[in-house]
């Protein structure tokens, strides 16, 4: 850390997560219940399809202008951007229900989610002390998106029941607003001095540096696993006849074994190498994909989905982490926004890709594929060992 700023304190802290639970909550409720309305009014599945798509869509376009804007505005601005913008969309899905509105709330939603958690994180990681409060931080910072996945839909679906889709499009609304309550009193951090020539070129300029080269393979890599998990278990569940109750908890065990392994992560981060625990992860990865196809029930698929929620849940800490030491602080919105684009831009095209590759190969090559390259590119994360760690 370059620029000396004041730590982050554990009620600061809670505060932030609070703030990043109410919006990203109403993302993942609008996900949920625009495309079960658009089903209700007799869209095509290729319609929902796109729907869904645009909620990864817009931070494809937006995270790095979003990243550059963090960089030089700070914390409070974006983020107050984005719980307008977020408060809008659910907005306009309760004053125009019909799907042509709900596209735009898709991406508006989509898109104020991704631009806040850009901010979020350069300021927790500006934050950090040291390279363990890195890794503590982030892993705190990381149990957030996954309360909210169970949090918006829930509350959506219960509203939907009980109310109606508009009712329940209003409750979402409101979502960012607390975020605002949450975060309204946090302090700006100093600005960083842009040394001279750091900053000039463009996003892709940061790929020059080789660490970084790595980093965002080994990520992407990584968030290419989870996609993939998504899209074939319930391939694999329906080839084996199992029924959608037994399908949804077998990705039900994944996610509360990926949050598990987040909540345990802060109190083991001393003792962890970001490098170590990244290589672990995408070796473990790989066995376990080699292994899946061969499950033959429920019962083993879901243990299966446990150990693999244990090794993909552990990875966004250290990733995060490892960005915010090998990159320039005066550019740390911008690499956070370079990664973001990679993800989503994965998020919208892999699944295409699997289903694809499904069909012509089926479902069990399309595994292994995968579990093969997060085998190779364990190499790439074992070198992501700073200097220092080097022999």
């Amino acid at each position: 850390m370059t620029t000396a700023v004041a730590p982050l304190g554990s009620v600061a802290l809670t505060r932030l997560i609070g703030g990043h639970i109410s919006l990203h909550s109403c993302m993942a409720g609008m996900r949920m219940a625009a495309p079960l309305m658009a089903l209700r009014e007799g869209h095509s599945a290729l319609a929902v399809g796109l729907l869904l798509s645009l909620f990864a869509l817009t931070q494809v376009f937006l995270a790095l202008p979003a990243g550059r804007y963090a960089d030089r505005n700070g914390f409070k601005r974006p983020v107050g951007f984005c719980v307008l913008f977020a408060s809008a969309g659910a907005g306009l899905a309760v004053a125009i229900p019909i799907f042509p509105v709900l596209c735009l709330s898709a991406l508006m939603t989509g898109g104020a989610t991704g631009v806040a958690s850009i901010s979020l994180q350069r300021h927790v990681g500006r934050s950090a002390q040291n390279n363990t409060e890195l890794k503590r931080m982030f892993s705190w910072l990381s149990i957030g998106p996954a309360l909210s996945n169970f949090i918006g839909p829930l509350m959506a679906g219960l509203l939907i029941d009980l109310a109606g889709f508009r009712v329940a499009f209003f409750a979402l609304a409101c979502m960012p607003l607390m975020t605002w309550l949450w975060v309204r009193h946090t302090v700006e951090l100093p600005p960083v001095p842009v040394k001279t020539g750091v900053g000039k070129g463009g996003a892709w300029d940061l790929l020059r540096d080789p660490m970084i080269r790595r980093l965002m393979l080994v990520n992407w890599l990584l968030s290419s696993c989870w996609d993939v998990h998504t899209f074939v278990v319930p391939v694999l569940g329906h080839e084996r006849g199992l029924s959608a109750s037994a399908i949804g908890a077998i990705l039900g065990s994944f996610a509360l074994a990926a949050t598990a392994v987040r909540v345990a992560l802060p109190l083991l981060a001393a003792h962890l190498h970001e490098w170590v625990v990244v290589t672990a992860a995408m070796l473990a990865t790989a066995l376990v994909f080699a292994v899946y196809p061969f499950m033959p029930d429920a019962l083993t698929m879901g243990l299966c989905s446990v150990l693999l929620g244990i090794s993909l849940g552990s990875v966004q800490p250290m990733i995060m982490s490892t960005l915010h030491q090998i990159t320039p602080e005066a550019r740390h919105g911008e690499a956070l926004g370079f990664r973001l684009m990679a993800i989503n831009a994965s998020s919208v095209l892999m699944p295409m890709l699997f289903g694809s590759a499904g069909t012509v190969l089926g479902v069990s090559l399309v595994f292994w594929t995968v579990g093969a390259s997060v085998a190779a590119g364990a190499r790439s994360a074992w070198h992501l060992r700073p200097p220092a760690h080097k022999p």
